[in-house]
């Protein structure tokens, strides 16, 4: 499958994700911030918008999907207008990870 890397200051929501992508098939490696992230060889970035720069994330290259708090119109807004591929709601991401994350793969 792909190699998965997920940014996340949360260690739960870090757990969960890591859980998630690897039950699906994936090789994940998760980071608290992008500054400490092993970027070779990623094909996916799976981002806390509120620990990391959109426009950081957009730039690399690969396929982001961001999430933040569904209450956080304003980090969703900036994702977008960043060029983050996919910004969903943290509940949306947590729920239907593996598919969203096959979402961006087989668009990429």
């Amino acid at each position: 499958m792909a190699r998965v890397l997920g940014i996340a200051t949360d260690l739960m929501l870090a757990s969960r994700v890591e859980a998630a992508l690897t039950a699906a098939g994936h090789e994940v490696t998760t980071a608290a911030s992008l500054a400490e992230a092993p970027l070779e060889g990623v094909e996916l970035v799976v981002a806390d918008l509120e620990a990391t720069d959109p426009e950081a994330l957009a730039a690399l290259g690969v396929p982001v999907l961001g999430y933040c708090s569904h209450l956080d119109a304003e980090a969703r807004r900036a994702a977008e207008d960043a060029g983050v591929d996919l910004v969903a709601p943290r509940s949306r991401m947590a729920r239907e990870l593996p598919a969203l994350a096959e979402r961006l793969l087989s668009a990429a």
